[in-house]
């Protein structure tokens, strides 16, 4: 085996040996349940420090393509063994009951449109039972494009964003692909890249959205794909400006690079929709999902982007799902045309924007700055993650740890977070902002 990943070796780095591991046993040159040498046997025949080896084992563990234990050893993962969702799980935790849990980055159902009007009125239209029918509702594509930041050469419909970017990167890339990703993401996104072996690169982000030279450096350093969030982004809060866009685009015209653009907040966003689809058509592809203002049990996302692009996903699809429920689709038809519906949702808008704000501007009144405009979400600064998420819990308050959300763990230069959905802050807000203060500040003082 030993000389197996010899000769896979690109780089003497923990990702580089846990990518040439990946790649044996995708290539089949190493068998499913095999036993892994020991760390130092593969030190020394790989001329490579322990630690290295330590490090891309824990990255290969995080994947779930090996599997430790104890002392018995480390083995290559059956399939089934395979734990793609890790970085989400270690970022909600476990189920904990908490008085006031702000954890989860979901919405707040009291603020979620009434489905009863909608879900009569479907036994009004005629009903879809066949293989053969348009896998796109008509009236659903035709309410959804009206809307759409540019007009998409087609569109199609998914069970949600997390599906439409699985069935994307699936598509666009394979094993090692390399994707420039907004730093900190959506952990979701990071637990399929690793699901998938390609391998993230961190894109730094500042109060205007992606930052120009660090995306360059992205597609400078081999990035095939560009996977960003360009209103309320998870965790931050960051919208992408006109300007800014312009910027991306510019570094991104030259290359044949691919972007993916995730909108989670239609609906409920506070700023307008600012979209790369409109600089660079022919290379978008554009995310929107209707689970933050209609419900998260809709699983429903539309992608829109170029025939060539767009087209492949429907295609895959029919060997699969085939397509997204069509009677949810009417569901999605009737409550984005009900009037009683979008004024319940235009409200809910307006709630989450006062409440992220009050709560921001007690925050800040606490010592504790908060960056971001937008979204249900807050990225909170701590002096120690533990110890902040602890404090928080000694108060009835549960909150996200931030570590999953990074990219890179444990750089020097990482300030650590947690995340709070200020959207589930209706009452109280100077008592929360309060203990939220009090968290950041365990262990010293937020002044850097």
């Amino acid at each position: 085996m030993i000389e197996e990943l010899s000769q896979r070796l690109s780089e003497p780095t923990a990702r580089g040996l846990a990518d040439a591991v990946a790649g044996a046993v995708a290539a089949g040159s190493v068998d499913r349940g095999a036993r892994l040498p020991p760390i130092r046997s593969v030190a020394d025949g790989l001329q490579l420090s322990p630690t290295t080896v330590s490090s891309a084992w824990a990255i290969l563990r995080r994947a779930g393509t090996i599997r430790t234990q104890g002392r018995h050893g480390s083995f290559i993962a059956e399939r089934a063994d395979a734990r793609p969702n890790g970085r989400y799980r270690r970022a909600v935790g476990d189920p904990v009951r908490f008085a006031l849990d702000l954890s989860t980055g979901v919405p707040d159902q009291r603020l979620l449109p009434s489905w009863g009007n909608a879900l009569r009125a479907l036994g009004d239209g005629p009903a879809m039972h066949s293989y053969l029918d348009d896998p796109v509702v008509p009236e659903l594509a035709e309410i959804v494009l009206s809307s759409w930041p540019c007009s998409p050469e087609r569109l199609t419909i998914t069970d949600g964003a997390t599906d439409a970017m699985a069935a994307i990167l699936a598509q666009l890339g394979g094993f090692g692909t390399r994707v420039a990703i907004e730093n900190p993401a959506f952990p979701p996104f990071l637990d399929l890249l690793e699901s998938y072996g390609m391998r993230p690169i961190p894109v730094e982000l500042d109060a205007h959205g992606l930052v120009p030279a660090s995306l360059h450096a992205a597609l400078t350093n081999g990035a095939e794909l560009v996977v960003l969030q360009p209103r309320g982004q998870n965790p931050t809060g960051v919208s992408l400006t006109a300007q800014r866009a312009r910027e991306l685009a510019e570094i991104i015209a030259p290359t044949s690079v691919h972007v993916i653009e995730d909108d989670s907040l239609d609906g409920i966003a506070a700023t307008p929709l600012v979209s790369l689809s409109t600089l660079l058509p022919d290379r978008v592809l554009h995310i929107r999902s209707f689970s933050k203002a209609y419900g998260p049990d809709l699983r429903l996302a539309a992608i829109g982007g170029p025939t060539q692009l767009v087209g492949p996903l429907q295609e895959r699809r029919q060997l699969g799902q085939g397509w997204s429920s069509r009677l949810l689709q009417r569901l999605l038809v009737r409550l984005l045309s009900d009037p009683a519906s979008l004024q319940e949702v235009q409200a809910a808008r307006a709630a989450y924007s006062s409440r992220r704000r009050e709560l921001v501007e007690a925050l800040a009144a606490e010592g504790v700055t908060v960056g971001g405009d937008d979204g249900i979400n807050i990225w909170v600064p701590v002096l120690h993650e533990v110890s902040a998420l602890q404090s928080l819990a000694a108060n009835g308050i549960g909150a996200a740890a931030g570590s999953p959300f990074h990219v890179t763990v444990g750089t020097d230069d990482q300030v650590p977070h947690i995340r709070v959905t200020a959207g589930l802050v209706a009452t109280n807000v100077a008592q929360v902002a309060s203990a939220l203060g009090s968290a950041a500040r365990v262990g010293g003082s937020l002044a850097r």
